[in-house]
């Protein structure tokens, strides 16, 4: 079960970091984004993630806390750099 754990995790934090930047370019997103409440994805594309992360969602509302949910059809491929003719040597 750890590792299923540690990829769930592995996975929103995935889905953290793209948010962060998706924040950046859309700052009207800031207001609604507050400290008592705990963001929760929804990935249209990952079911079991989805899943994982609505049953915590329900915990936490049934706890009396807030939640945001994000809902996100897709990713777009992974781009590992965005560098362009990169020249590598020794002088």
């Amino acid at each position: 079960m750890k590792i299923k754990d540690e990829d769930i995790f592995i996975r929103n934090s995935e889905l953290s970091m793209e948010f962060s930047r998706y924040v950046l370019e859309h700052p009207e997103i800031d207001d609604i984004l507050t400290e008592d409440k705990v963001i929760i994805f929804l990935p249209k594309f990952d079911a079991e993630l989805k899943d994982f992360n609505l049953k915590m969602a329900k915990e936490i509302e049934a706890e009396g806390g807030k939640v945001l949910y994000i809902k996100v059809r897709q990713l777009s491929p992974k781009i590992t750099s965005r560098l362009i003719g990169v020249e590598v040597g020794v002088h």
